[in-house]
């Protein structure tokens, strides 16, 4: 039903998610020149262009948070390109002490058999 490619990505994402191993995913997935957009600014900024500045991005989020569990539920495919992933996540703020439990909606596109983007929302 769903362009075979697309859904390779979409599960080859969660396993790497569920092993731990998102920044092995983000290379072995991503387009070079890759663009992710948060929903809000937390201090990092919106935006962030390549898969360079995304690792990064992800390496700065662990530093600030100790995940406890992850659950991804998905992937939801949308045409031939895109698909969206849940994610939820049971957290501690390493510099506050604060525990919470977070969800968040990620849409991905695929261009050209790599993920070109991914947007996050997020409920509150």
């Amino acid at each position: 039903m769903f362009d075979e490619t697309l859904t390779k990505i979409a599960n080859d994402l969660i396993d790497y998610g569920n092993r731990n191993e998102a920044v092995a995913g983000l290379k072995a997935l991503y387009a070079d020149d890759a663009v992710s957009v948060e929903a809000a600014d937390m201090g990092m900024g919106r935006e962030r262009k390549g898969v360079q500045e995304i690792i990064a991005k992800h390496e700065a989020w662990n530093s600030m948070v100790e995940a406890h569990e992850t659950k991804i539920h998905g992937p939801f495919f949308h045409g031939p390109s895109q698909f969206g992933l849940i994610f939820e996540l049971d957290s501690t703020n390493r510099q506050t002490g604060e525990r919470s439990d977070m969800k968040e909606l990620a849409i991905y596109t695929v261009e050209d058999g790599k993920i070109a983007r991914e947007e996050f929302f997020y409920s509150v």
